[in-house]
């Protein structure tokens, strides 16, 4: 699908998802043929960060930058990355050289221009490489980013240390506050 393709079907149906916009090729026979076994786009921003420098307590000195708990996760992550789905679907991925999460290693973020940014912690560097790439693939998966709670895998529903909406956001996650008005008199100004 074209990028005017998927703005044509935006403007036709709001602000789709491609998951809704395939059921709704199925359900209503008005979408254009254009639309019909649309695939998920790929969108070079979505990206997947890995903290490098994460200890997890396997280390046997401080000095060991190699075999520290984020540099086996980002192994395990880099050796299945290039067959996952979230590699095929567009997310990119990179090493962070600290991602100041110390207390909650080891740490990934997932983020992606106009989507939620996401940051999770307590992975298991030994066994998490693969619920890292399904997370991932949700993500891209997803048309604002968001990830429900049932969407990830076990370890990144409890592990989850952030969610942190889109600037232009205006779902029912955000509240605007309203600062008090203070009480400035002109008695104020003359000191």
């Amino acid at each position: 699908m074209t990028w005017e393709e998927w703005t044509d079907a935006r403007r036709l149906y709001g602000n789709i998802s491609i998951v809704h916009l395939r059921h709704r090729s199925a359900a209503w026979p008005d979408l254009p043929l254009l639309f019909s076994g649309v695939g998920y786009m790929r969108d070079a921003n979505l990206t997947l960060s890995v903290c490098l420098r994460c200890r997890d307590g396997r280390e046997t000195r401080d000095a060991d930058l190699e075999k520290r708990g984020g540099q086996r996760l980002s192994q395990g992550v880099a050796a299945a990355f290039s067959e996952s789905e979230a590699a095929q679907l567009g997310v990119q991925l990179r090493g962070v050289n600290c991602m100041s999460q110390c207390k909650r290693p080891c740490t990934i973020a997932l983020s992606g221009r106009a989507r939620f940014t996401y940051l999770f912690g307590d992975l298991d560097p030994e066994i998490g490489a693969a619920d890292v790439l399904a997370v991932a693939a949700a993500y891209a998966k997803s048309a604002t980013g968001l990830l429900p709670r049932n969407v990830r895998p076990d370890v990144l529903q409890a592990g989850i240390l952030g969610r942190i909406p889109p600037l232009d956001f205006n779902g029912e996650l955000i509240e605007p506050i309203i600062p008090r008005p203070s009480h400035h008199t002109q008695k104020d100004d003359v000191q």
